[in-house]
Order: structure tokens, then C-alpha cells, then sequence
């Protein structure tokens, strides 16, 4: 934990004052994990990636701790213990996230440095390891410092290995008196059965396609529909998309733009997140190719001609590389090689998808036979 503040806060971690989320479709949700958190000391969050499980998270620990909640049992946003939460610097919060979101969002706990100190010597783990459980382990033992309990947030439970997972067990079962546990997760079946069978679940639905619109819209983001659908409907990751320069006119240029050999939006994309967006684009070529509407992109986005058969071999390609996808690639060279890819997938001749295969048992095996 630490005192650090973000200069910026990530948009996934914003709560307005009066304890009101500003992601309108987490207010019911927060409502009824409040309820249940009444009842139980553990907690598991199942919501998709990218609608703000963190959020949610964080403000259900923040009308926890908060020294005035209302009368829906919502943080107050003014008290003492809620302006310590928004400066990470509440004592009894533990927020335990993966190495690289602590060092992007500044929760950072045990011996964490923040990213410009520690020079970019290795690269942050993507995973929660025991040593960060065994900080948690640590902290969780010591008394409270204000009188509202402890509250530990862990986002998200799949980033546990196996062995913090299994070191957490204990604690998971019988915490300490006056300690909550908030996890979250995306799928309950990547977690240990024993993790899932200690904790209450509480599920959260994703957004409407027209409300996860019009809050994106209020955000400036131009024609939200063509990236939510990008996104598989997940408003933050369409953010995160807006923040590295892809709107909607860069997404739906993509698959013409690889076509002719150039990276387009993948231009400075991490070799996940390119493996990722190739996949899509693999998707919708598939279909377009046997005359199937696409899921991520506009009907007409993809080239004419496309060969199913070259698609298929590029699909399983990038599935292969997907295994492989936090490997230290070199970035430049790596992304210069799935494009190369993509190109030669996506400009191999095909037939039109109503064209008539041919049979080879009416081919004749040479003119006149």
C-alpha cells in the first residue's frame, strides 16, 4: 500500500463525490453488493473486462470504510476516510493488483517502486505472486486504524498464480475479525474451486448497447457503436482504445489497411493487444468469406476475394502465437511479422462466397475426354 497519488486517475477507478459511481450501470450492482456484503466476509465480483469491476470494487470498499455513509449505505465522498481512499493513502484499504496495474494506477504495496523510479530494468509481472499475497498476509493481521474494519480488494482473482492462491486460502475462510475481502474476477472457472466455494458471488451485468453509447458519447468518444462493437460492448476498453488514437475511422480501415501491408491501428500496440485486434479482423474475414456477417466490424470493412483456406491457417497461427503472447518479444519486429502475416491472409485469392466449389468428379481430366 502506499500514498502515492496518480497523477491521473485511470477512468475505471473515478468516483464522483457522494459516493456516486460515474459508470451509471454499476449503481445497481454496488447497491446489491452492499447488501450482501452485510452478511459475509468475502466477496467475488464476477463482471466482464472493460464495464469496471475495479470500480465497482473500489467503491463498495469506500462505503465500507466511510465514516458517513448515506442511507443506501453509499459513501458520503467528503469524510475523512473518503478523501484517504481517493488518495490511496487509506490505512485500513489494501488494494492488491497485479505488478503492472499497481505500477500504472500507483496502489502500490510491500518494496513496489513507482515505474519512473524503478528505470524499466525488467518487465512488470502481469500476475498476483505470493510474495504480494504475503504482504496482504502481513497487513491483514494488524489492528485497525479507524475504527471501521479493514477491507482488502484484490482485482483481478485470475491473475493469482497457483501458489498465491493457495497461500491466500486461510485467510479466505477465516479472516481476521473485522477484515473484508472484495475480489473480482471475469471467469469463476479460471479460479481455484476452493477460492469460488469461500466466497459470496455477485454477479454484475454488462451495459446496454444504448446506455454503454450514451455515456461514451458524453465522454466525446464520435460514433461509440462502431468501437463498442470492437470491444464486444466493454465502454472502458473502448476509452483505452480512444486513448491510443484508434476511433472509429482508424478501427473500421484496419483490415484494408493490413491488407496493403500497413500496420494501420496497430501502429505502437503491444504484441498482446495486436494479437488481440488480429484475431478479430481473422473473425469477421472468416465470415465474410462464406457470406456471414462479421461481430467486430461494419458489413463491407473486409477485402473482396478472401480465401478460406489461407484464413484458416492464419486463425490458427495467431492462435498458436496467442499461447506465447507475454513472451519478451521485440516489439518492432514482432508487430512487422504479424502484419506481414495478416497481409499475405488477406490478400490470397479466394472465391466469392457464392460461388459454386468445384467438383472434382465433373472435372475432366483433359479437353475432349
Amino acid at each position: 500500500m502506499s500514498a502515492e497519488r496518480p497523477t491521473t486517475p485511470a477512468p475505471s477507478e473515478l468516483i464522483e463525490g457522494g459516493g456516486r459511481l460515474p459508470l451509471p450501470w454499476l449503481v445497481a450492482p454496488l447497491t446489491q453488493a452492499l447488501a450482501v456484503a452485510r452478511g459475509h466476509h468475502a466477496l467475488l465480483l464476477r463482471a466482464a473486462p472493460g464495464i469496471g469491476a475495479r470500480a465497482l470494487a473500489l467503491s463498495l470498499a469506500q462505503s465500507r470504510l466511510c465514516e458517513a455513509p448515506g442511507p443506501n449505505g453509499l459513501a458520503c465522498g467528503g469524510c475523512a476516510s473518503c478523501r484517504l481512499v481517493h488518495a490511496h493513502a487509506h490505512p485500513d484499504l489494501f488494494v492488491l493488483l497485479p505488478e503492472i496495474e499497481r505500477r500504472q494506477t500507483a496502489w502500490l504495496i510491500g518494496e513496489d517502486k513507482p515505474e519512473a523510479e524503478e528505470g524499466g530494468k525488467r518487465k512488470p509481472s502481469r500476475q498476483i505472486r505470493i510474495d504480494d499475497v504475503r504482504v496482504l498476509l502481513d497487513w491483514v493481521t494488524k489492528t485497525a486504524a479507524r475504527g471501521r474494519g479493514k477491507v482488502v480488494l484484490l482485482h483481478p482473482a485470475e491473475a493469482l498464480n497457483a501458489h498465491a492462491a493457495s497461500a491466500l486460502l486461510k485467510t479466505l475462510e477465516e479472516p481476521p475479525a473485522a477484515v473484508q475481502l472484495v475480489l473480482t474476477c471475469s471467469d469463476a472457472m479460471h479460479l481455484l474451486p476452493t477460492v469460488r466455494s469461500r466466497c459470496q458471488q455477485v454477479v454484475v451485468p454488462p451495459p446496454g448497447v444504448a446506455e454503454a453509447a450514451a455515456w461514451l458519447a458524453a465522454q466525446g468518444v464520435v460514433r461509440p457503436e462502431v468501437l463498442l462493437a470492437a470491444c464486444d460492448g466493454r465502454p472502458l476498453e473502448v476509452l483505452a482504445c480512444q486513448e491510443r488514437g484508434v476511433d472509429a475511422e482508424r478501427w473500421a480501415a484496419l483490415p484494408a489497411e493490413l491488407a496493403a501491408g500497413r500496420p494501420g491501428a496497430l501502429a505502437g500496440a503491444d504484441v498482446p493487444l495486436a494479437l488481440q485486434w488480429l484475431l478479430k479482423v481473422c473473425h469477421d474475414a472468416m465470415a465474410a468469406a462464406v457470406g456471414a456477417p462479421g461481430r467486430y466490424f461494419a458489413e463491407g470493412a473486409m477485402p473482396d476475394g478472401l480465401a478460406l483456406a489461407a484464413l484458416n491457417r492464419w486463425h490458427r497461427e495467431l492462435q498458436r502465437l496467442a499461447l506465447a503472447a507475454e513472451h519478451p518479444w521485440h516489439e518492432a519486429l514482432a508487430l512487422d511479422a504479424l502484419v506481414s502475416g495478416a497481409r499475405l491472409a488477406l490478400s490470397a485469392p479466394g472465391r466469392r462466397p457464392g460461388d459454386m466449389a468445384p467438383n472434382p468428379s465433373r472435372t475432366p481430366s483433359r479437353a475432349g475426354a
